[in-house]
């Protein structure tokens, strides 16, 4: 069975090792991130737009940067990048730094920095083309500018939910009633309610863009990081961005001679049982992924979850 199959088991073997020494230990984390990073470039860059406001620069802003049909046709490609950082108002920022901030840094976490921010933009990018590509046939619709991070925020969004679809998320809505909802419930609605804006279009809300960076969240995960296309496979975190963690596998039948082996292993004491059967064995999984053990090493983890949940 795939590591992502026994989340569960994954994080309750987690807990219940969590007096050894090595569980205790948290990988190292920066005191900075890109997530904050985005974030504080996104605020930085409300903050010019504000103070510039009836200035030269103010004026430059507004004609070069927000992304609009008629500057890429005018070759301003930049723009692509640069509205994913313009804001409309605080409350344009607010929103879309409470989606980064609450999906950008367990997926920055996940991915790596460079894959993050490759999710992030390219996620805005495709966004954005999504909402301009409308702008000749529809013009009333999708002409003007766009400026915002919400196509990059909703492909974190898609890109955790994708990863993470059972995961439960706390949602307060009106920012006092709690609501619990799956991942993957999360972002259906998302998609529903896009898809909703660009059946009554007129609103002031870039729908074509969140329904791109969505599909680009989505796609990203599902193509470059799991490598399975559509099938339903969830792959395991990578092996420099995950704590350790023992995990659980199904029973499978045994031969005689492995019998033999299980018997010997329960005769072994629980701290010299974990660092010479199972310590080599997580280290393998961290290497070379799960799906390198060999049908002794899945009966040896199986084994030691056994133990630990008798404890």
């Amino acid at each position: 069975m795939a590591v992502a199959d026994r989340v569960e088991a994954d994080y309750f073997c987690a807990a219940m090792l969590g007096d050894r020494t090595y569980m205790r230990t948290a990988p190292h984390r920066p005191w900075w991130t890109l997530t904050y990073a985005l974030m504080a470039l996104n605020t930085l860059v409300l903050l010019v737009q504000l103070l510039s406001r009836g200035t030269a620069l103010g004026n430059v802003i507004g004609a070069y940067l927000p992304l609009s049909y008629e500057g890429l046709s005018h070759g301003f490609v930049w723009q692509l990048i640069s509205f994913q950082f313009l804001h409309a108002d605080q409350f344009h920022l607010f929103f879309n730094l409470l989606a980064i901030y609450f999906f950008g840094r367990p997926m920055e976490e996940y991915l790596g920095r460079s894959r993050f921010l490759q999710l992030y933009l390219t996620s805005g990018v495709v966004g954005g083309l999504c909402q301009v590509v409308f702008a000749p046939i529809w013009p009333n619709y999708f002409g003007g500018q766009v400026v915002g991070a919400s196509a990059g925020a909703f492909g974190l969004v898609a890109a955790f939910a994708t990863l993470f679809p059972d995961r439960t998320l706390t949602l307060l809505l009106f920012f006092v009633v709690p609501v619990n909802m799956r991942a993957r419930t999360l972002i259906w609605i998302s998609v529903g309610l896009a898809t909703l804006g660009l059946l009554n279009p007129g609103g002031q809300m870039a729908d074509a863009a969140h329904l791109g960076g969505i599909l680009t969240g989505f796609l990203y995960i599902r193509w470059l990081v799991q490598g399975r296309g559509w099938r339903i496979r969830w792959a395991a975190p990578p092996a420099a961005n995950r704590s350790r963690i023992l995990v659980g596998t199904a029973p499978r039948k045994r031969a005689v001679w492995q019998q033999s082996d299980s018997g010997k292993l329960d005769a072994l004491p629980a701290e010299e049982f974990i660092s010479r059967e199972v310590d080599p064995i997580l280290d393998k999984i961290s290497a070379h992924g799960f799906q390198s053990l060999t049908e002794k090493e899945r009966q040896i983890l199986e084994q030691a979850r056994a133990r630990i949940s008798r404890r």
